[in-house]
């Protein structure tokens, strides 16, 4: 039984599968190569045993950059959700620990036994912005490092503040067959109060479309694409390098070297979700088309707080059996906000017990198509698709 002290550690690597956890510790001169068989003990107890399975390929590999901001977990679990029947690994990056690695190590141990689950941290950051050389401000060389250390033919990549539907890794394998790269699309989140805005119709759109059309020949963001680590070889480094004074940009760069692989496929679902903080939506391009869609309660708190009351009406008005009445107040609350998950799911329910079957299953399957994590919204999916 080896103890290693957890002082002096410069980097640690944690993979779990079956119920089984393992975690390297990289000290100065010397590997201790761990497995922590119960999931409860504390990390400072190990026994000595390799990863079972870890050499064999996977069938796609994700890489997430983070300085442990909060949302990290809901990242992760995103991965852990995924509905691919194959094996995953799951490669972190840690740049800096500004956040809480408690968080992080409490998400892994909920890491289901299809994921292998890998923490990297070197104990430094590779980001100028941080002490270290490489341009990219917000994950320095991370990307590249882990995008060369994958065991998988198939990298997807995913921010720490961004997160994925059940279907996403499923979706873009299949969209990739014979081809070097592919993608998704994504929506558009509020992060203050976590609802979809609307579908990303001017922005990662792929090659040729969109906004950056002209510029930059299109534009597909990191946390929708899944590349052929072998035909894409090359286009890594440039996820360490930034165009810009700023330190930003180097999801351009990488998207001007993908156009010199022709062979890529658009996945063609939705199956991304992209934070979008307030000041980020006040942006020219982004504030343009809000308004051009007419969605004014990303910027009007009193229509947030007008959202929430009918919901919760609707909701109080389903339980006391008055379905009309809860239909009418979901569609009040759905006029302001197309896309609010919590209304959805009342209005399907009330229109599943009015006996309106066909307008229940649309209204459920648009609300899942958002909001795939909420347990209560896949029940009442399954009931309706089952029952119809």
């Amino acid at each position: 039984m080896e103890t290693p002290s957890r002082r002096g550690v410069a980097a640690n690597v944690l993979t779990k599968s079956a119920g089984r956890a393992y975690i390297f510790l990289f000290h100065e001169k010397k590997v201790s190569r761990c497995a922590l068989e119960d999931p409860t003990m504390p990390y400072e107890q190990f026994s000595c045993l390799p990863p079972a399975g870890s050499q064999e390929r996977f069938d796609a590999a994700v890489i997430i950059p983070t300085i442990l901001r909060p949302t990290l977990v809901r990242a992760m679990q995103s991965v852990f959700n995924q509905d691919l029947g194959g094996r995953i690994q799951l490669l972190i990056g840690i740049d800096q620990r500004q956040g809480d690695s408690g968080r992080l190590e409490t998400a892994a141990r909920e890491c289901p036994g299809n994921v292998f689950l890998s923490v990297f941290d070197p104990g430094y950051s590779t980001s100028v912005c941080h002490g270290g050389m490489y341009s990219n401000r917000f994950s320095g060389a991370l990307r590249t490092i882990l995008s060369y250390a994958a065991n998988s033919k198939y990298v997807a990549y995913l921010d720490d503040d961004d997160w994925w539907g059940r279907g996403h890794l499923s979706g873009l394998l299949s969209a990739i067959a014979g081809k070097d790269w592919a993608f998704s699309y994504r929506w558009l989140v509020d992060r203050e109060t976590g609802w979809p805005i609307c579908q990303d119709e001017w922005d990662s759109l792929g090659p040729g479309r969109g906004i950056n059309r002209e510029r930059f020949g299109g534009f597909v963001s990191p946390s929708n694409l899944l590349l052929d680590k072998e035909a894409c070889h090359f286009v890594m480094p440039y996820w360490s390098l930034s165009p810009f004074k700023d330190g930003t940009g180097e999801d351009r760069l990488v998207f001007q070297e993908l156009l010199q692989h022709h062979s890529w496929a658009a996945g063609g679902a939705y199956s991304c979700f992209y934070e979008m903080p307030r000041e980020v939506q006040s942006h020219a391009h982004h504030a343009r088309e809000f308004e051009a869609r007419k969605i004014g309660w990303i910027k009007d708190p009193e229509l947030v707080k007008t959202i929430r009351l009918l919901a919760s009406d609707a909701e109080a008005m389903l339980g006391a059996g008055d379905f009309a009445q809860a239909a009418a107040a979901c569609r009040r609350a759905l006029a302001l906000n197309p896309h609010h998950a919590p209304s959805l799911h009342v209005l399907a329910k009330a229109q599943w017990q009015a006996g309106e079957k066909t307008n229940a299953l649309a209204h459920i399957t648009h609300a899942l198509e958002i909001d795939d994590r909420d347990c209560a919204i896949v029940a009442t999916w399954k009931k309706i698709t089952t029952e119809r």
